[in-house]
């Protein structure tokens, strides 16, 4: 089972943001490492898009995730502990739900934020880039 940590990264609420993901094999050898600037989101929305563009590039290499992510109301959302209020959050849960098809087991783990660093800096790294173009 590969083991996917996901972070969402905002200079702003909402503000220029930014996805950072690490997937690791079940040795915890990092497998590949992902970070892009998604524009001008809220923290929470960028967190779910980390975890979208997760799923999405996860699909093709295993049937099997732990998702792990410093993000206590999307696990807890994802885990139906808690109720997604906010509208942007439920269309990007839908689209999160038709992705979650593709998987015949996942995992939804809240971290401590320093167990996500390296997810953090590939966010803040990715959000640095864009911002030296701008």
């Amino acid at each position: 089972m590969l083991s996917v940590h996901i972070d969402g990264a905002s200079r702003g609420n909402p503000g220029y943001s930014a996805i950072g993901i690490l997937i690791k094999d079940d040795g915890g050898k990092t497998i590949t490492e992902y970070g892009e600037y998604v524009g001008i989101k809220t923290n929470n929305q960028a967190e779910y898009l980390a975890l979208k563009k997760a799923l999405e590039i996860c699909s093709s290499m295993t049937k099997e995730i732990n998702i792990l992510s410093d993000s206590e109301l999307l696990i807890n959302q994802r885990n139906q502990k808690y109720r997604i209020r906010n509208q942007e959050l439920k269309n990007l849960s839908r689209e999160i739900a038709i992705l979650e098809k593709n998987y015949v087991t996942i995992t939804y783990k809240h971290i401590p934020r320093s167990m996500n660093s390296r997810a953090d800096f590939i966010a803040n790294r990715a959000l640095d880039r864009h911002l030296e173009r701008v």
